[in-house]
């Protein structure tokens, strides 16, 4: 379905990176966006730029999440909030682990469970999952990241299930490197932190932007309403995934 057919919008994670930036192109296609964040400075500061409506919660809070979505008919869901950790299981805390599941993926689940049935009875929706090219692909990286991410994946073809027969359209839209804050976050979130991720992550590389993420959102939505847009994968040039390790021991 294109733009037009569609009046109201819901990103999740949408205070900064590609959230923010996804509310801003959604706004300017027309639909009226409610935003979803942490951050009640930040996501003043996007509506009151695109005029959106914020909704300062925890993603990973169910009651929140439900209040928040009440009484809305919600055409256009983007599940885009996530957070990962560095290093991987062998040093992991309990409070890594269960915070990657209930942001992740558990409050995906969730916020889907709370939006889709009014997408159903309207016969009329778009769901769109930001996931990674680490659920698809196995590398060194924080294991429960790279396992959410795998769940989403298949949520997402999941939903396509649930919903057939039904003008609802389901896409999943999975990146390599992207710009944004996630590294700095996991050294910390301070300045310098910010400052140590852009030089080893990012300068002198070409990464995607969120412009690159927004424009593969904005084709799922406008494509005609008998096209599902199901997956998106989408990688630098330079970057590619795989590959085989095999470790000697003497």
């Amino acid at each position: 379905m294109p733009f037009s057919d569609y009046q109201t919008a819901f990103v999740t994670g949408a205070s900064t990176g590609m959230g923010a930036a996804i509310a801003e192109r959604l706004a300017k296609r027309g639909l009226k966006v409610h935003v979803a964040a942490r951050s009640e400075d930040r996501l003043n500061e996007l509506a009151d730029r695109t005029g959106a409506t914020p909704h300062v919660l925890d993603i990973t809070d169910a009651s929140a999440l439900s209040s928040a979505v009440d009484g809305l008919e919600i055409d256009v869901l983007v599940n885009c909030a996530g957070v990962s950790r560095p290093g991987n299981i062998l040093d992991s805390t309990e409070e890594d682990l269960d915070e990657i599941v209930d942001v992740n993926l558990r409050s995906l689940l969730q916020l889907t469970r709370l939006v889709l049935p009014g997408m159903v009875e309207r016969d009329r929706g778009h769901v769109v999952n930001i996931s990674s090219i680490a659920g698809l692909y196995n590398f060194y990286g924080h294991t429960a990241y790279h396992a959410t991410k795998a769940a989403v994946h298949q949520i997402s073809r999941q939903l396509r299930n649930d919903t057939v027969g039904k003008r609802i359209r389901i896409s999943e839209i999975c990146p390599g490197r992207v710009e944004t804050e996630i590294f700095g976050r996991n050294l910390g979130g301070t300045p310098e932190a910010m400052e140590e991720a852009w030089q080893t992550y990012y300068e002198g590389y070409e990464s995607l932007t969120t412009d690159d993420i927004v424009n593969a959102i904005d084709y799922a939505i406008e494509t005609p309403r008998h096209v599902n847009v199901g997956m998106l994968e989408l990688m630098p040039t330079f970057q590619v995934p795989g590959g085989l390790t095999f470790d000697r021991r003497a």
